[in-house]
């Protein structure tokens, strides 16, 4: 089995899908597996590392032969169409939205899987690539706030004086959040959070944080079978939206991390709430892919208004990219061992398997994932044949 570690096309992109330990691995099963020429270079992982794990360096041409492709992100139609037929792909696709480029993917004949589809159950943490990027996002977004906080974030009782810690606001205690909220603690910030889920509560507080949340009975509701937050009605973001607000105003950092899969970012700061915070303050939005959680941030920028910050960075786990592509590497490593059989060392991909059904994005030519079934067609349709001129009815 040929394996195919590609340099990701994307230049905002620094993180790579395998590790070297990843390789030794799969070179174990008895795996071919080639890296691309610099695939890991910005993610301080060298050619000469891969290749002392027991990968061949080579170039993108590689990938037509490969059965399996490792990517961070889903390949570009252009790159989809230079992939062998039948090729299992793995990736974070991030396939709401560009349904375009996952009917490529089907019509080049790719067996694709969305990673981040992993279902949340005991058998699949260990490749839930979701937790482990957002848990370097959390962490990160602390070490940007600190960043461009103008301030120490924790006491100091000095001769000269003290310095007050920095009060910081979590918005969002899931994977992210509590990473942030851990961090920040671990700085010497004062921290306070806020989710819709009730089960985040003890969650916060167990951290040392202090939880802010209006708990009506919606509250109590606000949670989906499979752990995500559920949205909320507007008579209930009304009465959270006040209470944030004059909480907003003490803050000297908030980070914002609330996603609903599939749907864009809930706006959750006002500009009249980010107006009334104090000089010098900064706001992380970890929601502006999909359109921010604060208003006036911009993807990839830094805005001010009224000198506070709102850090609008794309791909914060990128911004650790050592780190975060040794976990990611192993997300990709411990699903695809489901697929190879051990003896052989090679793939056998079981349809049938809950985490292959949950994740399989197209297989066959066709977009298969309930989600995306409703999508044209990727595989061309046959000419309509012309009517017979010794036909004397017309073509129905």
């Amino acid at each position: 089995m040929n394996i195919f570690v590609p340099k990701e096309s994307n230049s905002a992109e620094t993180r790579v899908a395998a590790s070297p330990d990843t390789i030794k691995k799969l070179v174990s099963y008895g795996c071919k597996v080639s890296v691309e020429k610099g695939a890991g270079t910005l993610s301080k992982i060298t050619d000469e590392a891969f290749k002392s794990a027991g990968a061949s360096i080579a170039t993108s041409k590689s990938a037509g032969t490969a059965d399996v492709v490792l990517k961070v992100l889903r390949p570009t139609p252009a790159e989809a169409k230079k992939y062998k037929k039948g090729a299992i792909v793995l990736a974070s696709m991030d396939p709401y939205g560009n349904e375009k480029d996952v009917e490529a993917m089907a019509k080049a004949g790719l067996s694709s899987f969305a990673m981040e589809f992993m279902p949340r159950i005991t058998r699949a943490q260990v490749m839930d690539v979701l937790s482990s990027q957002a848990n370097l996002a959390g962490y990160q977004a602390i070490i940007e706030g600190a960043a461009h906080y103008s301030r120490a974030l924790p006491m100091m009782m000095t001769a000269a004086g003290t310095v007050a810690a920095a009060k910081c606001f979590v918005m969002g205690a899931g994977v992210a959040g509590l990473q942030a909220i851990a961090t920040a603690r671990r700085l010497g910030a004062v921290v306070t959070a806020t989710d819709v889920r009730p089960a985040a509560k003890e969650q916060v507080e167990s951290l040392g944080a202090k939880f802010v949340a209006v708990e009506d009975e919606e509250f109590k509701q606000a949670e989906t079978a499979g752990g995500y937050a559920k949205e909320m009605s507007a008579e209930y973001k009304a009465k959270q939206a006040e209470l944030v607000a004059n909480h907003i105003a003490k803050q000297d950092i908030v980070v914002t991390t609330a996603l609903i899969p599939g749907r864009p970012a809930p706006r959750l700061i006002t500009k009249e709430m980010v107006k009334s915070m104090q000089p010098g303050s900064v706001l992380i939005d970890l929601a502006v892919e999909r359109g921010g959680n604060v208003e006036g941030a911009k993807a990839g920028e830094v805005v001010k208004i009224d000198d506070v910050s709102i850090v609008g960075y794309l791909n914060m786990p990128g911004r650790i990219a050592a780190s975060a592509s040794l976990l990611y590497a192993k997300n990709l490593l411990a699903f695809l061992e489901t697929m190879i059989d051990k003896e052989s060392g090679k793939l056998s991909l079981d349809l049938e398997d809950e985490l292959v059904s949950a994740t399989l994005l197209t297989h066959g030519g066709k977009v298969v994932h309930p989600n995306f079934k409703s999508a044209a067609p990727a595989t061309k349709k046959a000419p309509a044949k012309k009517p017979s001129t010794k036909s004397s009815g017309a073509a129905k």
